[in-house]
């Protein structure tokens, strides 16, 4: 077996353990950043927002060490990228909120809960691939790439090789690089560390901490496992590349894009151009994670749908969630995970259009 083929292998199984983890940590912990902002806008109870806080702090910390350090390269993400197509991060990240809410739950909640035996989140996960691969390569994308994708900005014209915001700190005063590096991840990780923290009730819940503090650390290995550990010389083309990844360069967790090209692969299983990669295995990884958990637990239920609008209600979110999730280049893990670890700037607006999307539609709920 080659040394490449060796690294593929290492990358999707890897993938695969890290997501399994993921899956029994979320199920067990009830991690889901929709019922998190649902807590603070109809109770005013801060507890799963402080635990989905802690997760982004200690995937920020983590991935920028290994960045700092020379053993990732962040700047090559997806994430990083210098062109910022604001409008699409910003609307499709709101439509992913406005989905989720109605669907009652992001990607990653849907993927736990068939693990936990939710036929119903079978049909949700089914439809928002659809509508997931629409926007990759369909009609959806169309749309996407004729109206969305072109109001962008381009941070190049401005000497910007990246769009972090330690980049963007280091042009404005002049800092090195490291230093800037430094001083944006003390100002936005620990002042987040500082915000959970302070909450005395928080601090009194282990669970919440240490399901918080694994969450995050699995990021940080996807990031290591992607960006290191596969990351080498291909045999056949002697190119230095990111091995088994769907996006060609260091990827961590990231649920919408994944599900689509699930899909993929089940319907197209006999094109051999096809590649089982880091992002498929994760997906899978999550659902058997979750649904080991149930079985050990005794908490498997079959369940369905309550109504006809309960379904109507929850394919339209599916919809949504897969336009918006592809559009904004990532879902609540996706982007409000692992693109924030990397302190894209692109990824705070995907995620206040996330949170803005789910708030306003929670709102409009209530009334």
């Amino acid at each position: 077996m080659s040394e490449g083929m060796n690294q593929s292998m290492l990358v999707v199984w890897g993938g695969f353990v890290l997501a399994f983890i993921f899956g029994v940590v979320a199920n067990k912990t009830n991690f889901c950043t929709m019922g998190a902002i649902s807590d603070v806008v109809n109770m005013e109870h801060w507890g799963r927002m402080r635990m989905w806080l802690l997760t982004i702090a200690v995937a920020m910390i983590g991935a920028n060490l290994l960045y700092y350090f020379g053993l990732i390269d962040l700047s090559k993400s997806v994430y990083q990228r210098p062109v910022l197509p604001w409008l699409s991060l910003l609307l499709g990240g709101a439509l992913f909120g406005v989905g989720m809410t109605i669907a009652a739950g992001c990607t990653n909640k849907n993927l736990v809960r068939v693990g936990g035996g939710s036929l119903r989140s079978v049909v949700v996960l089914t439809v928002l691939a659809i509508s997931a691969y629409m926007t990759l390569k369909g009609l959806f994308g169309q749309w996407r790439t004729s109206f969305l994708d072109p109001v962008a900005v381009d941070l190049s014209q401005w000497g910007f090789s990246a769009q972090g915001l330690p980049q963007v700190l280091a042009k404005l005063t002049g800092l090195p690089d490291k230093t800037a590096l430094l001083v944006t991840l003390s100002v936005v990780g620990l002042g987040l560390l500082v915000f959970v923290f302070k909450d005395k009730r928080f601090r009194s819940n282990p669970s919440h901490v240490f399901g918080a503090v694994v969450l995050g650390l699995l990021v940080v290995a996807a990031w290591y496992l992607t960006g290191h550990l596969g990351h080498g010389e291909d045999p056949e083309t002697m190119e230095t590349v990111y091995f088994a990844t769907n996006t060609r360069t260091l990827e961590s967790m990231s649920f919408v894009a994944p599900v689509a090209y699930n899909l993929e692969m089940l319907m197209l299983w006999t094109d051999k151009s096809l590649r089982m990669t880091f992002g498929i295995a994760s997906a899978i990884g999550v659902v058997l994670g979750s649904f080991a958990y149930a079985i050990s637990t005794r908490q498997f239920r079959w369940e369905g749908f309550a109504s006809m609008e309960d379904l109507r209600t929850q394919l339209i979110g599916a919809v949504l969630m897969g336009f918006g999730g592809v559009t904004a280049m990532g879902c609540t893990i996706g982007q409000g995970l692992s693109g924030i670890s990397t302190l894209a700037i692109g990824s705070f607006l995907a995620l206040t259009g996330i949170v803005g999307g789910a708030v306003a539609t929670m709102k409009w709920q209530q009334r």
